[in-house]
């Protein structure tokens, strides 16, 4: 790549020249606007011991790269890691953990994260340390003696509570543990965590970063090289790759992405004022900020009236996209986590949680109201 070509998109400062740039500038060849899809497995030496800077597609392909550059600049960070879905890039940093360490996550979290760490990745002789987010909150400094990582959402999912996370993250630091900030529900549009003091930050990138519910993703960026070092070489040695097609989907979602959080959090916040009115509901939860509502309902029976009878929201898992979803939680994204646990964190058959699209908020207000007050 010439330096002429390379210095247009990385000279922007501002995210959204970012953001409506992404992919673009990169085709020094032909000068299409459009990031080619490089659909190669494998990469032809010039000679031996000469590379183009690109030999395996495991180990790095010029679409996933021209990605993972533009998601480094966004998050304020030195390099960025693209993978198959957010849970791979999960599992890549909870890797980094050694025998006889331990991690902090607090208990509202998302249940394929509380699967994870519960069944799965954990690696021998490393200690889970449960924490509830509020105490967290209250006590951080506390909480986090002698622990070796942690791994904080901010809101959490579902409960959508909230907190300005540099207090804490200065306390991680602190304590000498490293601090992993999923940030899926906010976007660098909304928070930048690294700029705040945390360490790495994740993504699924299946949710607002590509925004349209037509691929799966994750995202690891890391704030310092070494770190980074290490996380590019357990991707690359456990291949959870982003393929190359993804990679470009992922490039052209990114485009709207400003666009997109602005009106999905415009949506978010009126459809929260006016949710406590509606028949049937006795608690909404909304942060603030994002694009997130969640709202507990009088009876499961309501709950599942309401499924049956909206007419445009789409009663699926996932969130951040296009499109409006309905979720209950506690029978599909939270089903793994301990009945118990769920209980305690008030994940109950009745607590329903939205994502806004970009249809019209007044629409989907409607289309509400009118199913809970027919339950």
């Amino acid at each position: 790549m010439d330096s002429e070509t390379s210095c247009s998109i990385v000279d922007a400062q501002n995210r959204q020249t970012l953001l409506a740039q992404a992919g673009s500038r990169w085709d020094y060849r032909t000068g299409g606007v459009s990031m080619p899809i490089h659909l190669a497995a494998t990469f032809r030496h010039p000679a031996l011991g000469q590379s183009t800077g690109w030999d395996y597609s495991r180990s790095g392909n010029p679409t996933r790269d021209v990605l993972e550059t533009l998601l480094a600049r966004l998050e304020g960070g030195v390099r960025a890691l693209a993978f198959s879905t957010g849970m791979a890039a999960v599992d890549c940093v909870l890797r980094l953990l050694q025998p006889a360490q331990t991690i902090v996550v607090p208990e509202e979290i998302y249940g394929g994260t509380w699967r994870i760490l519960e069944r799965v990745s954990v690696p021998f002789g490393v200690t889970v340390k449960w924490t509830t987010f509020n105490d967290l909150v209250a006590n951080p400094g506390q909480i986090l003696s002698g622990a070796s990582m942690l791994l904080l959402e901010t809101p959490t999912n579902p409960t959508l509570l909230d907190t300005d996370p540099e207090p804490i993250l200065r306390a991680a630091r602190i304590a000498g543990a490293l601090s992993v900030v999923d940030s899926t529900f906010l976007t660098p549009i909304l928070m930048r965590p690294l700029e705040l003091g945390a360490d790495l930050v994740v993504h699924s990138g299946t949710k607002y970063l590509s925004g349209h519910n037509d691929l799966s993703a994750g995202v690891v960026v890391a704030k310092d090289e070494a770190v980074a070092q290490r996380l590019a070489f357990l991707q690359n040695t456990t291949g959870a790759v982003l393929s190359p097609f993804d990679s470009w989907l992922f490039l052209r979602g990114l485009k709207t992405l400003h666009l997109r959080v602005e009106r999905q959090q415009a949506s978010a916040l009126a459809l929260a004022k006016i949710l406590p009115s509606f028949a049937g509901v006795k608690r909404v939860m909304y942060p603030g900020r994002g694009g997130m509502v969640s709202f507990e309902v009088d009876s499961a029976n309501r709950m599942r009236a309401l499924l049956e009878r909206v007419k445009i929201w789409i009663f699926a898992e996932s969130l951040g996209g296009a499109e409006s979803l309905i979720t209950v939680p506690a029978f599909q994204t939270h089903a793994d986590v301990a009945v118990e646990v769920r209980e305690r964190l008030g994940i109950t058959d009745r607590l329903i949680r939205l994502s806004l699209g970009l249809e019209d908020c007044q629409e989907l207000s409607s289309d509400l109201k009118q199913a809970l007050e027919s339950a």
